[in-house]
């Protein structure tokens, strides 16, 4: 049997909680584009990258007290999910933060040994004299901050600029606009290119139609951000768009079975 090529992996897409809003809580100004308020879904997401040689985790969901105070549902516990994927959680398995808002940070402490990659503009933002305005910090919580801090602390916590390669086949990419150091991920698989758009792209309407989420904080890069992704779909750099939210995510992918089953699929052959 030939070994898999060290730069191509698999990417499950974890869906680990949901809840039912209104479009105008999700869309910026949305009484601007002319149309009616109706319900909408919002589904939470974590990622996974594996090949035989590495695991790599892409944002870790919101804690459970995290969830809570928002009222969100939680459909499996992360923990859980990461162990049912046979993650092994004290191994260090590197962990890629794409910002640090609540539902992307909030078990971060399930990986004790774990280097943690998160952009320069977004830990300094959160660690910064603007941390704790309203319309900001609602979106984090304080001790989940703190396991960052404590990350930095021990040498655990390693930050770039522009972008960085993690390992090959997989570089991170900073485009700011949700917050300061908004990330995305891209990834080699044998189905083509990933991205990982996390919370750069809430929703396919969202890109499809330019549609800023309501919580921003720079528009225009939120703006540029959709454009540069675009960009690389419309010049094949990037095959496969997967927005940090969007209920219909699942669906447009290969299921999972086993434990979670309509809760997770994959993206690319398992390589062996």
């Amino acid at each position: 049997m030939t070994a898999a090529p060290p730069d191509r992996y698999q990417v499950t897409i974890v869906k680990y909680g949901t809840r039912r809003t209104v479009r105008s809580d999700v869309y910026l100004n949305h009484h601007l584009y002319d149309e009616p308020d109706g319900p909408i879904g919002m589904d939470y997401f974590f990622w996974l990258i594996r090949n035989p040689e590495r695991t790599i985790v892409v944002d870790t969901g919101f804690s459970a007290a995290g969830g809570a105070r928002r009222r969100r549902t939680t459909l499996v516990d992360p923990a859980a999910a990461f162990d049912a994927l046979g993650v092994d959680r004290n191994a260090g398995p590197p962990v890629v933060i794409t910002h640090a808002h609540y539902d992307h940070i909030g078990n971060v402490e399930l990986f004790p040994a774990s280097p943690l990659t998160i952009a320069a503009a977004e830990y300094e933002f959160w660690t910064g004299p603007y941390a704790d305005r309203v319309l900001l910090h609602h979106s984090v919580e304080d001790l989940e901050l703190d396991h960052l801090r404590r990350a930095d602390r021990q040498s655990r916590l390693r930050t770039f600029a522009d972008e960085v390669d993690l390992a090959p086949g997989v570089r991170v990419i900073r485009v700011g606009g949700h917050t300061p150091g908004q990330s995305v991920v891209t990834v080699n698989t044998t189905d083509g290119v990933v991205l990982l758009a996390s919370d750069a792209v809430h929703y396919y309407e969202e890109y499809e139609r330019s549609m800023p989420f309501t919580q921003v904080a720079n528009l225009v890069d939120m703006y540029a951000g959709f454009e540069r992704i675009r960009s690389m779909l419309g010049a094949g750099e990037v095959h496969h768009l997967v927005p940090g939210h969007d209920p219909d995510t699942l669906a447009r992918f290969t299921p999972v079975t086993g434990a979670l089953a309509g809760l997770a699929a994959t993206i690319g052959d398992e390589p062996r």
